[in-house]
């Protein structure tokens, strides 16, 4: 093998062992999924128990809620769709039903003195919170949430709790919630330095392998003009007689044909880049932007693309959007714009940005205008993808662009 494959081999498998921001969020949110469910099963004896404590139908209906975000976080988690909404829903779900709880308590000496089931999903909702939310307000709920329940427990409709017992079971949700929050913050922050430290190196990596290409592609073409045309060259000066003439043009149709082939290959990265590092790079974008965009993104996992793929998706994608702050809005009415990207297979992608604003007709876009045909279509095409940009007026606008050709599920 090659010394400059052998370095990317090694880089390739050190980029896969590496543990990135998206794997902390899925194990973190499979996390709160599974343990959820298991907590919801052991609270439910109890939930049907105290059921008869509370307003008639309010106990089913409480159950029904609260077990149902649960499951629809645990679904959510294992889909791996919207799962800072679901979670974000249970711990505000969560919240209020424990702000009810004391208005729905109408026979508050059927609880034994026992503390409401509520509590023993305090921990599966401050890490919803630590899952949806970011630091500080996940910090915040977990404190605030507890306190809540630590006053709740003192009152009759709590199970009339002494001041020490309540606030024992407070700071023990407290100290629960707190030692999650630490561990999902602190392997957020070490993925994140990881991510940049990859995406810094592989950019370094990307100069250095175009200029090695280039490098090897010079030393080619060199290798080519003396040993070809230059040779053709001088038999055409020394050619007399018509067979020699003769074989000096064929010479020269091959010199020529060798220079078009040669051209052709060109210079190509040979590093292979994660999807991720290209949704980072696209999110990254966005923060620039003074119109706001929704993010959609599928099947990044697993799914690696050659550098020129990655850079010619990037900068057309870009295009795009920027494209649409430029010309889709229309005065007194708002647009709605999407960043769609999505993972084909291990080594496909496909983007998509849409608006709903004013559209265009393409036949009418004046030929000097080069944001379609030379920063989309032809990046596209010169990087061996495809682009395809549909638009009518008042029905907005979709730039799809896919590498390789036909990722999209379009004909090649």
């Amino acid at each position: 093998m090659p010394a400059a494959e052998w370095r990317v081999a090694r880089l390739a498998t050190r980029r896969r062992a590496a543990v990135t921001r998206a794997q902390v969020e899925t194990v973190s949110g499979r996390a709160l999924g599974l343990f959820g469910l298991v907590f919801g099963a052991q609270t439910l004896p109890l939930a049907l128990a105290q059921s008869s404590a509370l307003i008639e139908g309010a106990g089913a209906a409480l159950m029904a809620v609260l077990y149902g975000a649960m499951v629809t976080t645990a679904v959510a988690t294992i889909a791996k769709v919207a799962v800072r909404g679901a979670a974000l829903a249970f711990a505000v779900i969560y919240a209020l039903a424990l702000v009810a709880w004391p208005f729905l308590v109408v026979d508050p000496a059927a609880l034994e003195g026992q503390a409401p089931w509520l509590y023993y999903l305090c921990t599966v909702a401050t890490t919803a919170a630590v899952v949806a939310l970011a630091a500080p307000l996940a910090t915040a709920y977990t404190i605030v949430v507890p306190a809540v329940y630590g006053v709740i427990r003192l009152l009759p409709a709590g199970g009339g709790a002494v001041p020490l017992l309540a606030v024992l079971d407070a700071m023990y949700a407290v100290i629960l919630g707190v030692v999650v929050l630490i561990i999902v913050t602190m392997l957020r922050q070490a993925a994140e330095a990881v991510d940049g430290a990859q995406e810094a190196a592989l950019q370094r990596y990307d100069l250095a392998a175009r200029q090695h290409a280039t490098e090897n592609e010079r030393v080619k073409v060199d290798a080519l003009v003396h040993d070809s045309v230059l040779t053709t060259l001088l038999s055409a000066a020394a050619a007399k007689s018509p067979e020699e003439q003769a074989l000096a043009a064929r010479m020269a149709r091959d010199a020529v044909k060798r220079l078009d082939e040669a051209g052709a290959a060109g210079p190509r990265a040979l590093e292979r880049v994660g999807l991720p590092v290209l949704v980072r790079r696209l999110r990254a974008a966005l923060t620039t932007f003074s119109a706001p965009f929704t993010v959609r993104v599928v099947n990044a996992g697993g799914v690696e693309l050659p550098v020129e793929a990655v850079e010619a998706l990037y900068s057309a994608s870009v295009q795009a959007m920027v494209n649409s702050m430029q010309h889709a809005d229309e005065p007194g009415r708002g647009t709605r714009r999407e960043l769609r990207i999505r993972g084909v297979r291990a080594g496909g992608c496909v983007i998509e940005v849409a608006d709903n604003g004013v559209g265009f007709e393409r036949e009418h876009v004046p030929g000097e205008r080069l944001g379609l045909r030379v920063s989309i279509e032809e990046r596209m095409e010169n990087a061996g993808g495809s682009a395809e940009i549909s638009s009518r007026p008042g029905q907005g606008t979709s730039v799809t662009v896919a590498w390789p050709v036909g990722a999209d599920g379009g004909d090649a």
